[in-house]
């Protein structure tokens, strides 16, 4: 008689042949639009701070794989993507040693404290970045780092001109001129329509969510829309929420993370309707210009919670059986 052993383990069960190398060269081919755009948009300075960002990531994934004694993982391009988004989310003129920083604080802290890779509750690169910006809030005031830049276009970060100067700036921008990235930003956050095109491509190849991007959207535009009619003197139209700051690559790139995001639809669904109506609280009520980094680190925390809404089975208990 052969003894045959049942092996049970987590789910998926049926592997479908993709990798994460697969995923992660997906997310790298759907960034290099808004990407090379940052870097013809503010210059030289813009492509060193991606290659630094972007190498040291891959570092500190390196000395923490040797450390831990953990097998070297970095050819599947997870701490490159971590710090390709860093560098996309910060300014040209960031000094050297602050995005060292950033990206040490992203891939560690945000990353290997949790176990690595398919571990971090909270999305690495976002936990780098909101540090950074409590630590040193002055290098991430684009109005004064882009002040030696000659524009041809009005060179205020739109959110911070609508914090600081109300309704009044909105004249000095068009949904147009936001769209396609006459704004000052990050290298890589400012070209709205390279981002859409991007995030359409990573859901058409199925590693980013719709259900996320278009909740996440829709949190977004229902939220701003309601503050708009109720007090449109005092907020901004929901067209300008959405293409300004970090709200498109929020919505495409960063809420999807696999590891800090639901599985289940239904979850799906409120997880990005509450980051997209977060970002709006945060602007028009809160301290903050902008607010996409908190909001999804909120929805981040609240994940493993809206994760266990799950359709009942069908049929019925049978007592006893």
């Amino acid at each position: 008689m052969t003894n045959t052993k049942l092996i049970v383990s987590h789910a998926p069960f049926w592997h479908n042949g993709d990798s994460l190398f697969q995923q992660n060269l997906n997310f790298f081919i759907a960034l290099l639009p808004a990407a090379i755009f940052g870097v013809f948009h503010f210059g030289a300075p813009a492509l060193g701070v991606l290659a630094l960002a972007t190498s040291s990531a891959m570092l500190w994934e390196v000395i923490m794989s040797v450390l831990s004694k953990k097998k070297m993982a970095i050819a599947d391009m997870d701490s490159a993507i971590i710090g390709l988004l860093f560098g996309m989310m910060v300014p040209a003129t960031m000094p050297w040693w602050v995005v060292i920083t950033g990206t040490f604080i992203a891939v560690v802290l945000g990353k290997f404290v949790f176990g690595g890779t398919g571990g971090n509750p909270f999305h690495p690169t976002l936990v780098g970045i909101a540090i950074l910006t409590m630590s040193w809030p002055a290098f991430f005031d684009f109005d004064t780092a882009y002040v030696s830049y000659q524009f041809d276009f009005t060179a205020l970060a739109p959110l911070a001109a609508l914090k600081s100067q109300g309704t009044y700036a909105l004249a000095s921008f068009s949904n147009y001129d936001l769209l396609m990235g006459n704004e000052v930003g990050g290298i890589g956050s400012t070209f709205g329509l390279g981002i859409i095109i991007g995030g359409i491509y990573l859901i058409l190849k199925g590693y980013a969510r719709w259900e996320i991007v278009a909740s996440f959207i829709a949190g977004i535009l229902i939220t701003a829309t309601l503050f708009f009619v109720l007090h449109p003197d005092t907020y901004a139209p929901p067209l300008f929420h959405l293409l300004s700051g970090y709200t498109l690559i929020g919505a495409f790139f960063l809420a999807v993370e696999n590891s800090s995001s639901p599985v289940n639809r239904i979850p799906m669904l409120i997880y990005g309707f509450l980051g997209g109506f977060m970002i709006i609280l945060v602007r028009n009520i809160g301290i903050y210009p902008d607010g996409t980094v908190l909001a999804i680190l909120l929805i981040n925390l609240v994940n493993p919670l809206i994760d266990t809404i799950r359709p009942k089975a069908l049929g019925k208990g049978v007592p006893n059986a």
